[in-house]
């Protein structure tokens, strides 16, 4: 089977060393790009992860993913760069973040994951069951863990 495609923006305040998704960096079927002051893209048609969107279903896989990386506080203004009609969608509630939340000055929302998190799990449920995606992830036991003991059932391919 081909891997779903993803293509990442990165926002441009966001430090590739803090980064969740760092190890993909050259995997097959992920393009990372860089906002910039001017940049769109076009996401008609790609699945757009939003924590206040409709539950991702199986039935929304053939479709691309496209992920906005950047701290909760800087997610409104890289979502200027995307424009066109992209599927919005979230990751299915009761699934707790492993990694640590430092914000003092930005509120993140409950149901947040980190970038890396809510891509394995979008992945999953589209029926691409890939825990490799989460090696390198400083937080991947503790993650999976939690996701096991909580939520899996939302969660089910």
């Amino acid at each position: 089977m081909t891997p779903i495609p993803v293509t990442v923006i990165r926002h441009p305040k966001e430090r590739v060393a803090k980064c969740s998704l760092r190890t993909l960096h050259g995997r097959e079927g992920f393009t990372f790009l860089r906002a910039s002051h001017g940049m769109r893209f076009d996401a008609t048609g790609h699945l757009l992860l939003a924590v206040d969107a409709p539950p991702l279903t199986i039935e929304d896989r053939g479709h691309p993913i496209l992920l906005l990386d950047s701290t909760w506080r800087h997610l409104a203004a890289l979502m200027r760069c995307v424009t066109g009609t992209p599927i919005r969608r979230s990751i299915p509630g009761g699934v707790r973040t492993a990694y640590p939340r430092q914000s003092r000055i930005f509120e993140d929302p409950e149901a947040g994951l980190a970038s890396i998190e809510a891509l394995y799990l979008c992945k999953r449920i589209l029926g691409e069951d890939d825990e490799s995606l989460l090696d390198g992830y400083h937080w991947k036991d503790t993650f999976l863990a939690q996701f096991r003991g909580d939520a899996r059932e939302n969660i089910e391919a």
